[in-house]
């Protein structure tokens, strides 16, 4: 399944009992709650207290909390107002809490692959260190109470990043997406609600919180993402036939090999059709989880912060081919 699973992510929402939702809580209020979650963390009796940094996101420049969102370790609402809110992350950016979201917590875990019960079983870990130093708002009949009805209950959202490019080729995710949310699950773009899917990149998740278990959830997802899994399968198979395809992949290389200049859309059309002939074995001497890392690595906010300095879009243009090319 890794030839279509990139990334699996649970993540969870969790509120403090003593204090009103971040939406109505004052500067003081959400240092307090910056403060006590933190102390939890750094508290707790675990080995994955020690792992986290602190990162206080009114003292990050722009591109730098770009990035963080460019990487899923934030959410672009996270970003959009920085005052009075906080990140833990992990060294190596797998496990990352929100302080002051929508909710005072969202703690989540991102792993490789299809591994959903190893993603849980580690946000679950995370979340009993918290719970441990910290009364959480929960309700007998509701279950975690968070700002948003839609979280009620579990207050977990499991999803997996899949490479559709067969499918989207064929125009089959808007059918699939209609049947989705009948089972209670939703496909969009990479980076979630709102966003465009670019080099053929989904976020299958759950919809529902409330009245079903996280195991139950997890279940599902599972399920359905295998389903997925085996549409898009014999849809490769199919298009990978077809010797105009196999060109379009062994251009898009050679594009890759030698541009001076790759916009951002391109670079992920080219990404993505190379991805696919690696999976379908055209492409022998390149690895998938190499243009995994660089889907990610030729983000704009990405790239400036890894050259040190803001730049232009020309700029961006010039340091992303330099980056495919010394990569691959």
């Amino acid at each position: 399944m890794s030839n279509v699973v990139i990334s699996t992510r649970v993540r969870l929402a969790r509120n403090l009992k003593d204090y009103p939702f971040p939406c109505k809580l004052s500067q003081q209020g959400r240092e307090q709650v910056i403060e006590k979650v933190r102390d939890a963390v750094k508290n707790g009796n675990s080995v994955l207290a020690n792992d986290f940094s602190f990162i206080k996101m009114e003292e990050l420049d722009p591109r730098q909390s770009v990035s963080l969102v460019e990487k899923r370790l934030v959410s672009p609402e996270f970003i959009s107002d920085p005052e009075g809110r906080a990140l833990l992350l992990s060294s190596d950016e797998s496990l990352s809490i929100m302080i002051n979201e929508e909710d005072h917590i969202r703690l989540q875990v991102i792993t490789k692959g299809l591994t959903l019960d190893e993603a849980y079983d580690t946000a679950d870990k995370l979340d009993t260190l918290l719970d441990e130093n910290l009364d959480f708002a929960f309700d007998e009949k509701l279950g975690y109470l968070t700002q948003c009805p839609t979280n009620l209950g579990t207050g977990m959202r499991a999803s997996v990043m899949l490479h559709l490019p067969a499918l989207e080729k064929s125009r089959a995710v808007s059918r699939i997406a209609g049947n989705l949310s009948k089972l209670g699950l939703t496909i969009r773009g990479a980076h979630g609600e709102g966003t465009e899917p670019k080099g053929a990149l989904y976020q299958l998740s759950n919809q529902v919180t409330l009245g079903i278990s996280e195991k139950a959830a997890i279940e599902n997802l599972k399920n359905i993402t295998a389903q997925l899994v085996a549409q898009e399968e014999q849809a490769r198979e199919r298009l990978c036939r077809s010797m105009d395809v196999q060109d379009t992949i062994a251009r898009s290389l050679g594009i890759l090999k030698y541009a001076r200049l790759i916009s951002h859309d391109e670079a992920l059309k080219l990404l993505s059709n190379v991805r696919l002939g690696i999976v379908s074995g055209q492409i022998a001497d390149v690895k998938p989880e190499t243009i995994d890392s660089l889907m990610t690595a030729v983000e704009p906010a990405t790239l400036s912060v890894a050259a040190g300095k803001s730049l232009s879009p020309h700029e961006r243009d010039v340091e992303r081919a330099k980056l495919i090319q010394k990569t691959l």
